[in-house]
């Protein structure tokens, strides 16, 4: 009587066990990010901050989820949906046709791409104003060769450091800067005078990257972030990060 008293015990407690587990999974969503790149996803104080982390937090609240951030280098993300270590990828992900051949995009929650930095008050309001004008561009980066091929008429002026494009613009030696959405987004929030063009240079979307298994996750994340819009919530986000006047 007591052994079989014992193996029910076991047996509840195995299940309870594996229950607990089952709700856990169900009420937790394992992201996987790289989190070096600001203002998207980065470090400070020894805490995951970042655009996309504030939205995923959101996201993940209005599911009635949490989130349990994993930290891997940006090349192992889409890998780490694909053997089912993750359950979400997001780090600044552009939606391309490859990607999506092995895993599943969200809606776009942010249009990325090459933008103009320049002077609020400059003369250039409208990228056909680039022409003839000083551009600073990063050696190494699209914009070089996007500049070159789109923009003949733009003098170029090509540095080694992301941060040396945006000072040119700053003390006025480039009328303007041409370089990635976020970069330029923050450092116009971060510096009075300066301002980044509506009309955007390309545009790639960013997405959350989800694994073709769980369709959904991904119908969830959808809803998730239309209601973000709808409250206003998005766009709080979108404002604390790129759209905040400079201090």
């Amino acid at each position: 009587m007591t052994t079989r008293r014992t193996l029910l015990s076991a047996a509840l407690t195995l299940s309870l066990a594996w229950a607990a587990g089952a709700a856990h999974a169900q009420e937790t969503i394992r992201a996987v990010t790289d989190a070096t790149f600001p203002p998207m996803e980065f470090v400070k104080d020894g805490k995951r901050t970042g655009f996309d982390i504030e939205l995923v937090e959101a996201l993940a609240g209005a599911m009635g989820k949490k989130v349990e951030w994993i930290d891997i280098d940006f090349k192992g993300l889409i890998p780490a949906l694909q053997a089912g270590r993750a359950d979400i990828a997001v780090s600044a992900i552009y939606i391309t046709p490859e990607r999506s051949k092995v895993v599943d995009f969200t809606d776009p929650y942010y249009a990325g791409g090459l933008v103009v930095l320049t002077k609020a008050d400059g003369p250039i309001k409208t990228i056909k104003d680039l022409d003839g004008r000083k551009v600073s561009v990063q050696v190494g980066t699209k914009s070089v060769n996007y500049v070159k091929e789109h923009f003949p008429k733009v003098q170029r002026v090509e540095v080694e450091k992301n941060q040396e494009m945006f000072n040119l613009v700053q003390i006025g030696r480039a009328d303007a800067a041409v370089t990635g959405k976020p970069a330029a987004k923050l450092f116009a929030q971060s510096t009075n005078g300066l301002t980044v063009l509506n009309e955007q240079v390309t545009t790639e979307d960013y997405g959350i990257a989800v694994p073709k298994s769980k369709p959904e996750l991904t119908r969830d994340l959808n809803a998730a972030l239309q209601k973000l819009k709808a409250d206003g919530s998005y766009q709080a986000i979108v404002n604390k990060w790129f759209e905040a006047p400079a201090k």
